[in-house]
Order: C-alpha cells, then structure tokens, then sequence
C-alpha cells in the first residue's frame, strides 16, 4: 500500500500542528500539507490536477476560514472531481456542533463524514483503515 497524501485545510495554525503531529505517527500517512483556507487548497489542486502524487487521498476540511469556507471550497471541488484520475476523500472536521452545518455536510455526496474536533489519532487511524 502506498503512503496517502493527507491535506488539511484549517486556519488554526494550533490545530494544523496538532493533527500535523497525529498524522505523521501514523505509518501509512505520506505526506501532510496544511493549507489555512479553501481557496490555497483548492488552487493545489487545480495546479496538480494532473499529478496523482501530488493530489491528496485524504481532506480534513475545517467549515469557518476566511477567504474560502468549507462549503465554498466543497461547490467548487465537486465541480472538479470529474477531472480528476484520483479518489478523494473528504472529510467535513469542525468545532461546530450546529445541526445545521451537520445536515448541509451530509447532503453533500462528496463528504465522507462530518467528524468534531479535536480528532484522536485513533479517530485517524479507523478512517484510514476504511480507506
């Protein structure tokens, strides 16, 4: 099994660093690449849209960034997808327990999951194993 290529895409830096440090424990995780809104993402995937080594396999999305939501960068992924040699798996990782947030998550075919932070390195570890 090849390592997986893991984004996250969150604005706080606290965060980034500490699922940084989880994901990096863990032996089937490649390479990490942080991203502090949607759009910085997004725009990496468009660059290396035709890269699969440089594509993730896995997103933890955060919703609230400024610049370019979860939700925005989420539109505009799906739009994407088709172009795309690569499964990508995305999930939705917030603070917000707003069941609002959580029912617009799940209508979205392209979310695995919506997951609450802060997430355990076991909670990592059992969506890898799905993967």
């Amino acid at each position: 099994m090849e390592p997986f290529n893991v984004f996250v895409v969150d604005d706080d830096e606290i965060y980034q660093f500490t699922i940084g440090v989880a994901l990096k424990s863990i032996p089937q995780i490649g390479t990490v690449h942080t991203f502090c809104d949607g759009a910085e993402a997004l725009e990496h995937i468009v660059v290396h849209q035709n890269d699969d080594d440089l594509l993730p396999d896995l997103i933890f999305l955060d919703i609230n960034m400024p610049v370019m939501d979860g939700f925005q960068f989420m539109s505009e992924f799906v739009e994407m997808l088709p172009k795309l040699n690569k499964e990508i798996k995305v999930y939705m990782v917030s603070s917000s327990m707003d069941p609002k947030d959580i029912k617009k998550a799940k209508r979205i075919h392209a979310i695995s999951d919506y997951l609450v932070k802060p997430l355990k390195p076991e909670d990592i570890e059992k969506i890898i194993l799905k993967m």
